[in-house]
């Protein structure tokens, strides 16, 4: 690992062979950026589980399209993208291992696609070492193989920023025009809100710049991207404005939120800060956060002495506007939050960390490449940490649901069947069943709905150990299972010939 990151700081060539493939790559700039997009699947596949089971926000966008479950309440803040994204393997299979493979797969295309937009605009040499620095995050490695919208809109935002800077430089780039409709595009379907914070630099720049081509690229991209959620809007949640309104609630109220601290405690590997509270994690953890704008200040300053100013600038502005509503307008944190932040801020960086190694004329810097090196070497080591231990908490916590749908089973809980209560989507969709909830975010029934079902087919609440269950369950049979209880109607319970 310290050989293959010296030679990308210090391109350099090695002694034996290494001259002929030194000019093999020079020839061929693809192949680091091939190489490392392959790393990043296959460190998927080895580090994160394609048996790991599904999350609750997985559930909910699986089911969406799943024969497995049925649809989950799909929330106002939501968009089809991830939908969309999983429907070529799960419209057909339940298998998590499939779905994990074919995510781990088109998560290290998508990495390559996106980095190989830059080529012309930095060096191989970088754009490799930015790709390794995003892609070795354990927040990467953990939602790339996930069917979670992030990670889309990291790679759509990194596309579109370079596609900009090519069609800003060439008016006759046809390809990179087509690349800003297709970058905004995926993003506005996994998250159109985000997709506007992201391109709001390229908007502002096209429109005080008369770049037209451009401008309308982007817009087109964006509104075909939302259109299905407007359109959902006006047909499911009562108008776009009602949505809005609906989806900032249920962020706890968009508007000024001081969160940098709360991205500071989960980057020990908390999936969901809500609340957030608790100590910041070790500095050997959080360090790289510190370290990660100074670096970026520096490859600003170094990008005018390699005329790369204008791609430097877009980058690093169109990172920090993707990542403002979730530093300073949300009162929670989730580390997934600021992927594409991470991964437009990582081509600065790398091309920082590249200038430092090496001096006037290219020649090499030992000293600074050796701490380079090693501080790069520890900063990995901390996040394979971070990782290990967060896929094993992940994966023992839906054991654990796996675990509660098997007990339901038994007790006679089977499609058509209905959960509501403690966990009731994620465990719905394990067991098989549909989910209902009379108040709260989730909220699609009432208690005459839930009552009324379960005279007809098996239904169930969950509680947890100290909670109370809903008046119209108070009466059935209660199983205890871990931290849940569960309170099952007598309909299941006659089914089960008991």
């Amino acid at each position: 690992m310290a050989d293959s990151t010296h030679a990308i700081l210090a391109g350099t060539r090695r002694p034996g062979p290494a001259p002929g493939l030194g000019r093999a790559l020079r020839s061929r700039p693809d192949v680091p950026l091939a190489a490392v997009a392959a790393a990043f699947t296959l460190a998927q596949l080895l580090l994160v589980r394609p048996g790991m089971g599904l999350g609750w926000d997985e559930t909910v966008y699986v089911s969406q399209v799943s024969s497995h479950a049925p649809a989950a309440f799909f929330s106002a803040p939501r968009a089809r993208g991830v939908p969309l994204l999983v429907a070529p393997i799960a419209s057909w299979s339940s298998s998590t291992a499939l779905l994990r493979v074919y995510l781990a797969l088109l998560s290290g295309l998508a990495l390559y696609l996106a980095l190989r937009v830059w080529r012309n605009l930095f060096p191989a040499r970088v754009l490799a070492l930015a790709g390794a620095l995003f892609a070795s995050l354990w927040v990467t490695l953990f939602y790339g193989p996930q069917a979670m919208p992030n990670y889309w809109v990291a790679v759509g935002a990194l596309a579109c920023a370079g596609c900009f800077v090519r069609a800003y430089a060439d008016r006759d780039d046809r390809a990179a025009l087509w690349g800003l409709v297709g970058g905004s595009t995926l993003m506005a379907w996994m998250r159109p809100m985000d997709a506007v914070w992201a391109v709001l630099p390229l908007l502002a720049l096209a429109l005080l710049r008369r770049r037209w081509r451009p401008l309308a690229a982007l817009i087109a991209g964006l509104v075909a991207g939302s259109a299905e959620w407007v359109i959902e809007a006006y047909v499911s949640y009562g108008g776009l404005m009602q949505r809005l309104s609906d989806g900032s609630a249920i962020q706890g109220g968009l508007g000024w939120h001081l969160a940098v601290v709360d991205q500071l405690r989960s980057l020990g590997g908390r999936a969901l800060c809500r609340p957030c509270t608790g100590e910041v994690p070790n500095p050997l953890v959080t360090a790289w956060w510190y370290v990660l704008p100074l670096l970026a200040l520096l490859g600003l300053l170094l990008a005018r002495r390699a005329r790369r100013t204008l791609p430097t600038l877009v980058a690093l502005a169109c990172g920090a506007t993707a990542a403002f509503p979730y530093l300073f307008m949300i009162g929670y944190a989730a580390p997934r939050f600021l992927l594409p932040a991470y991964a437009l801020v990582a081509i600065p960086v790398a091309d920082a960390l590249a200038h430092l190694v090496r001096g006037p004329g290219g020649s090499r810097r030992p000293v600074a490449l050796t701490l380079v090196v090693l501080g790069l070497a520890l900063h990995l080591a901390v996040q394979l940490a971070v990782l290990t231990h967060t896929v094993g908490r992940t994966t023992a916590d839906r054991v654990d649901w796996d675990r509660t749908a098997a007990l339901l089973h038994r007790l006679g809980v089977r499609p058509p069947c209905l959960l509501t209560g403690e966990e009731a989507i994620p465990i719905a969709f394990y067991t098989g069943c549909d989910s209902a909830a009379v108040d709260g975010h989730n909220a699609n029934s009432t208690r005459a709905i839930i009552e009324e079902t379960a005279r007809r087919i098996p239904v169930a609440t969950l509680t947890t150990a100290n909670g109370s269950p809903p008046a119209y369950a108070r009466t059935w049979p209660v199983h205890r299972f871990g931290d849940l209880r569960l309170y099952v109607a007598p309909t299941a319970q006659k089914g089960t010939g008991t």
